[in-house]
């Protein structure tokens, strides 16, 4: 397999963070979320950190992902749990730095109506 060179950025940010408090449809498929997608395209093992930033509090974090050289790794927000869970219905943001560049999409699922509603962006990079 030829090697694909590392892309991306080893700084990035999502400043619209928000996970809706309802959810309507089955679990765990239809609820409510947030997510990052991250793809590690290089050669070397990434170590992600990510902190979360809020409107009317003091940073929480790092939270530690871990993407394989050549993997994309799926993450819900709503899933991250150490050092404490992001609450729902509550405006956040992000900064993830990462030991390796990463290329890093946000997407939410908003599905408080039946007719769904799904989003999604590139980060922004700043490194």
């Amino acid at each position: 397999m030829t090697s694909t060179p590392a892309v991306g950025a080893t700084t990035w940010v999502i400043a619209d963070g928000y996970i809706p408090p309802e959810s309507t449809g089955p679990a765990p498929a239809m609820t409510s979320h947030d997510s990052v997608c991250l793809l590690n395209a290089g050669a070397n093992d990434a170590v992600v950190e990510v902190v979360v930033y809020f409107t009317d509090r003091e940073p929480v974090g790092p939270y530690v992902l871990h993407v394989p050289r050549r993997r994309a790794h799926h993450q819900r927000i709503n899933d991250l749990s150490e050092p404490s869970v992001i609450p729902v219905g509550v405006d956040y943001s992000l900064v993830l730095t990462s030991s390796e560049p990463i290329v890093v999409q946000h997407t939410r699922l908003d599905s408080r109506q039946a007719a769904n509603a799904l989003m999604s962006t590139i980060a922004y990079p700043t490194s």
